[in-house]
């Protein structure tokens, strides 16, 4: 089914206000969750929407969270969310990042005790959106095995990197093959096989069964490449900023267990190095160049990161966001539940 990005954003904000989620901050996670689904990152959407309510109704998540600067040195922040809503506390540290860039050129802000954020390149085009380049990355849940293991040590683990200038390029990867919730999105479209690459049985084997892939391992990017990636997420993380690390993470699909995760902000003047518009320039003619690259075969053209997601925005600003019978089953037996009404589909 299509939905308007609008109407869907006003059903996700009435359902987090329905579990007793402050206003400005039911704004902001239904806002990002939207955002992701507007760029196809179907995966970062709406469908975590109902895991949220539940970790909310659990008592995982503190939705009334106050959060404190345990350090600021220079450029560089540690913030304790204290178990708050992931997208608020990217929100206060965004603001700090962009705050001590501005002061010093550059920022390193760190959050610990946070929860899930959403699609990372949100928060880095918020970052872009200030005239900065955003790097942003956090660690999460463990469901990946270190490279020649086979017991869960990591989580996807993402890295983002935004750019100043319209559509210039952003780059937003998992440190996996893909993110768990591309899996699950593949669930709740009913489909029983995912392709070679994504996930092994919990033997480290691989597999297309999606079941299987679900109770068993993603597949790390690159094999020892994204194994090492999703290391040095973990350390600019978690152990930079004091937080839980590998093991000591909960998630938002368990019970009981807050997730404790930590988020990295990095942010660089570009009016430091040059004039905005002098970069965003010279990226444009840098993009340019790799686009002038004749298409493989199999491929009609060469496209840069950020691409993709760009023209699917524009597509479902147009005509809606299609949310799969799995998706909406959840979203309506959430809303029942919370006794908030049902947009037409």
């Amino acid at each position: 089914m299509l939905i308007a990005s609008e109407s869907l954003e006003n059903f996700a904000r009435q359902l987090l206000l329905a579990a007793k989620v402050a206003p400005h901050k039911a704004a902001l996670v239904a806002t990002s969750l939207v955002a992701a689904n507007l760029r196809g990152v179907d995966s970062h959407g709406v469908q975590l929407l109902p895991f949220y309510l539940e970790q909310i109704a659990d008592g995982n998540v503190d939705i009334g969270a106050v959060g404190y600067e345990a350090n600021e040195n220079g450029a560089c922040l540690t913030y304790d969310g204290e178990n708050g809503l992931g997208q608020w506390v990217s929100d206060v540290c965004c603001g700090h990042s962009i705050r001590l860039a501005r002061e010093h050129g550059v920022a390193c802000v760190v959050a610990r005790e946070s929860n899930h954020f959403g699609a990372a390149a949100f928060w880095a085009l918020r970052l872009a959106g200030a005239g900065l380049i955003g790097i942003v990355m956090c660690n999460a849940s463990p469901l990946v095995a270190p490279w020649q293991g086979k017991d869960q040590r990591f989580g996807t683990n993402p890295i983002c990197m935004a750019l100043p200038g319209p559509d210039t390029w952003l780059l937003d990867m998992a440190t996996t093959t893909v993110a768990l919730g591309k899996i699950l999105n593949a669930k709740f479209k009913g489909q029983n096989s995912i392709p070679p690459d994504w996930a092994m049985d919990k033997d480290g084997v691989p597999t297309t069964d999606t079941e299987t892939a679900l109770a068993g391992l993603l597949m790390p990017l690159g094999g020892y490449k994204g194994s090492g990636l999703a290391m040095m997420a973990e350390i600019l993380c978690a152990v930079l900023g004091g937080g839980a690390m590998s093991t000591e993470l909960g998630g938002i699909r368990i019970k009981g267990k807050p997730m404790r995760v930590s988020q990295t902000f990095l942010a660089s003047d570009v009016a430091r190095f040059m004039p905005q518009d002098q970069f965003v320039d010279r990226m444009q003619s840098l993009v340019a160049t790799v686009k002038t690259s004749s298409p493989a075969s199999g491929y009609d053209e060469v496209l840069v990161a950020g691409e993709p997601e760009w023209r699917v925005d524009a597509q479902r600003r147009r005509d809606g966001i299609p949310v799969s019978d799995g998706v909406w089953q959840n979203l309506t037996q959430a809303a029942q539940q919370l006794k908030v009404p049902i947009p037409a589909a």
